[in-house]
């Protein structure tokens, strides 16, 4: 399975700048790979979209690339516009935040900032949660039902002691998210942790990320909590904006 990933990394790697199209036996040729098995991986590259075929049996780079390319621009584009807003919240409160983006019923976090009394939270950049017992996750489950039914058709399973396995309750505490701009997890994904989350919109106004503040239950359920709420909103808004959205 590696040496297949590795062998399909090394034929995308043949088409340049100067050759953007090749065929089967000049790609084996380059490769020193026997022609058999050059062309079983580039027709499966080429059914994935990571290649594409022409009439004349040769091949080019394909949109998939594209679209990966645009996905990573777009995380990149992210990242530096909410850093210093995110820094922002995290010097106002005691906590940590993240933004997180859905991939296949998960929130994949891709930003993590802590303040320095913040109590250790086990994640990092790149880590995943069920998006269903996390705030960032129920956010980008409110407003988008193809998530939602993606992430029923995983199955819902406890996590912490609060975590919400029924899909009715599910999808009643996901109306009362659109119904007031925020989503809370108290003790749903971690025990003894309370995260309240807002939306991040495309310039289009597609709900697209949306980012956290996480704190000990105590803490977060304070004389603080509603300042907290309105600085989560205002943060997530405040990175829209940069991102685009103009509010009308």
């Amino acid at each position: 399975m590696i040496e297949s990933v590795k062998k399909a990394c090394s034929i995308i790697s043949c088409f340049t700048s100067e050759e953007p199209v090749l065929g089967n036996t000049e790609i084996a040729k380059k490769l020193g790979m026997n022609p058999g098995t050059t062309h079983h991986l580039v027709t499966t590259l080429c059914n994935e979209g990571v290649l594409i075929r022409d009439h004349n049996r040769r091949y080019r780079l394909g949109w998939k690339l594209l679209e990966w390319n645009n996905n990573v621009m777009f995380q990149q584009d992210i990242y530096d516009k909410a850093i210093p807003l995110v820094k922002e919240l995290i010097h106002r409160f005691v906590g940590t935040a993240h933004i997180g983006m859905f991939d296949k019923g998960e929130v994949v976090f891709v930003l993590k900032v802590s303040s320095q009394e913040a109590s250790p939270i086990h994640t990092y950049i790149g880590s995943r949660k069920p998006a269903y017992a996390t705030s960032t996750g129920k956010v980008l489950l409110s407003y988008n039902s193809a998530y939602l039914q993606e992430t029923i058709s995983r199955g819902l399973s406890m996590q912490a002691p609060n975590t919400i396995t029924d899909i009715n309750k599910l999808k009643k505490d996901l109306e009362m998210v659109r119904k007031v701009g925020y989503s809370v997890s108290n003790n749903e994904n971690s025990t003894g942790t309370y995260g309240i989350a807002a939306p991040i919109l495309s310039y289009s106004g597609k709900t697209i990320a949306a980012v956290n503040l996480v704190g000990p239950v105590s803490y977060m359920q304070g004389s603080n909590r509603s300042m907290i709420i309105q600085s989560v909103i205002n943060t997530a808004q405040s990175i829209s904006q940069e991102l685009g959205y103009i509010e009308v």
